[in-house]
């Protein structure tokens, strides 16, 4: 019996982004897939496995491959979406620092309805060079404490290196 009611923790949507990733990849998955692909042992991913089997996004026998439930499939999609437009929308917007380690801090606690308001500033910038030169030429504007040693914020917890 599933237990639909299950929130996604950080760790269990790395994971079923991970599935979803190696299952659009090569078809289908193993343990030992999931293992390797994020370097974490055997046993981690075995617990991990049993979590998502009983939120009802995928489904496992042991000895057998693992398979997405459509909730794994919808869910996952939205998750390397959601990586892709992070990383897509940081870029276009020059915020080049370490973008693999700003979207890893953000993709979590990001809405989907803030992801639609992203995805479209993509389209918006995207589609004409002068409004992304104006984002540029605004950014240059220093209206907050630029300069300034900020690494005791959170945020630097990330391992920045200024």
């Amino acid at each position: 019996m599933f237990n639909r009611d299950i929130i996604l923790t950080e760790s269990m949507e790395d994971y079923l982004e991970m599935f979803y990733r190696i299952v659009a990849k090569q078809g289908y998955i193993r343990p030992v897939d999931l293992s390797n692909a994020i370097n974490v042992k055997p046993s981690s991913v075995t617990r991990m496995i049993q979590k998502l089997d009983e939120a009802g996004f995928i489904t496992y026998e042991k000895y057998r491959n693992i398979a997405l439930t459509e909730k794994g499939m919808t869910y996952g999609r939205f998750l390397v979406w959601r990586d892709e437009k992070l990383t897509e929308f940081l870029c276009l917007v020059k915020a080049n620092h370490r973008v693999n380690e700003q979207v890893e801090g953000i993709e979590h606690y990001i809405t989907p309805a803030t992801m639609r308001v992203i995805r479209n500033l993509i389209i918006y910038f995207g589609s004409d060079p002068k409004r992304l030169a104006d984002l540029e030429n605004i950014q240059c504007q220093a209206d907050y404490p630029d300069g300034e040693d900020l690494r005791l914020l959170r945020a630097w917890l990330f391992r920045h290196e200024t």
